[in-house]
């Protein structure tokens, strides 16, 4: 009844045909969310394992449990891999001791790279995007330690709900933004050494600035779903409250089926699209400098090694997270998600491993190619 009266009054609404589709999806969401919760209802996201809700009365709660205000509702039904999942040593001590590897190497490092574009760089163009790469991971790693934590307490979240979605957006948006800019950097490259002519007249700057700034605008939108939807509940067959890991599911929902297309979406754009376009500049420009007269070995290698980092870490993650979401919306298979957050943990790798490719292909031949013009003289290059 008050799903209908909501669309009578938008229809009769005359500003409704000036409201852009982005603001009548975040009013969509957050009027689904009330609905939801007054109702006793979870509102679903679907990259996780599944639960069936139970009312908040029937749940008993463990005196030494820390709650959330308001309390968590409760899922159950969990199936036999959510459990031994959650309960086992890979989600409760390899995950976070992979975490740990990466924040401990992660961050001295980019705040390193960040002080060097600060005070030592002098092409701005380049600046700009390594600069981006950096905060960008630097976010992802702050993130991990909220996760280490949750992991290491035998995936017991005590944060609260609010912290549990500012954790999950925060972790996935910058993941799918360091891809992103890591696709643009080889764009960059790919340019100055195929197109080099292009390359010399193109307004680098201000082309570099604004991509950045749409790189962070557009993952930063796509992210708001996280923010407006439940992350966390109460698992009475575990005694614990998790984080994102186990969500509610109904099938009949608008919302979940909605979402299940939209983060099949976000999987290709955010992850599968700069992969396959960072393979094709790698390969262009591999193959070209090999053609080259000149000597680019050095070059050749560091490139090789930079692509083959690019797969090892971002390939397994978006072939398993675009599976895995195909499989929930065929059969509504969860089996995955245990093989998706291992690939998770091997594509954070590249949160700090992104520094040291910054200082290979900064000081091979400088970063500099010298391009012989039709008149026979050289011109330089800075990728």
């Amino acid at each position: 009844m008050r799903s209908a009266e909501r669309e009578s009054t938008a229809a009769t609404n005359p500003e409704g045909g000036v409201v852009t589709f982005a603001s009548v999806f975040l009013r969509m969401i957050e009027q689904q969310q009330t609905a939801d919760e007054k109702s006793g209802k979870a509102f679903p996201n679907p990259r996780t394992f599944f639960g069936n809700l139970v009312p908040q009365t029937n749940v008993e709660k463990n005196s030494s449990q820390v709650v959330s205000s308001p309390p968590s509702p409760a899922l159950q039904s969990l199936s036999n891999s959510t459990v031994e999942y959650l309960s086992g040593p890979l989600s409760t001590r390899v995950v976070p001791f992979i975490y740990i590897f990466v924040i401990v190497f992660g961050v001295p490092a980019n705040v390193a790279i960040l002080c060097f574009l600060a005070t030592k760089i002098r092409k701005v163009s380049s600046a700009i995007l390594y600069y981006s790469l950096a905060v960008s991971d630097l976010f992802l790693l702050l993130s991990l330690t909220f996760k280490v934590h949750y992991h290491l307490h035998g995936n017991n979240w005590v944060l609260g709900e609010a912290a549990c979605r500012v954790v999950t957006a925060c972790f996935y948006g910058n993941l799918y933004c360091s891809a992103a800019t890591l696709a643009c950097i080889s764009i960059k490259r790919y340019i100055a050494v195929v197109h080099p002519f292009m390359y010399k007249g193109l307004p680098k700057r201000m082309c570099t600035t604004w991509v950045s700034l749409g790189v962070w605008g557009v993952f930063g939108t796509a992210i708001i779903p996280e923010f407006l939807i439940r992350q966390s509940f109460w698992l009475p067959q575990l005694n614990r409250t998790s984080c994102h890991d186990v969500l509610a599911r109904d099938d009949s929902s608008f919302s979940f089926v909605f979402l299940l297309s939209y983060n099949l979406v976000l999987t290709v754009i955010g992850l599968l699209a700069p992969l396959v376009v960072s393979i094709f500049c790698y390969i262009r420009i591999i193959v070209e400098l090999k053609n080259s007269l000149q000597d680019w070995g050095k070059y050749i290698k560091a490139s090789s090694l930079v692509f083959g980092i690019f797969l090892v870490c971002f390939l397994p993650t978006g072939i398993l997270h675009f599976i895995h979401y195909l499989q929930l919306e065929l059969n509504g298979s969860e089996g995955l998600y245990g093989y998706f957050s291992m690939a998770v943990c091997l594509c954070c790798l590249h949160a700090c491993l992104d520094p040291f490719l910054f200082v290979l292909m900064s000081t091979s031949t400088g970063s500099r190619l010298f391009i012989m013009t039709f008149k026979g003289k050289s011109m330089s290059i800075t990728v």
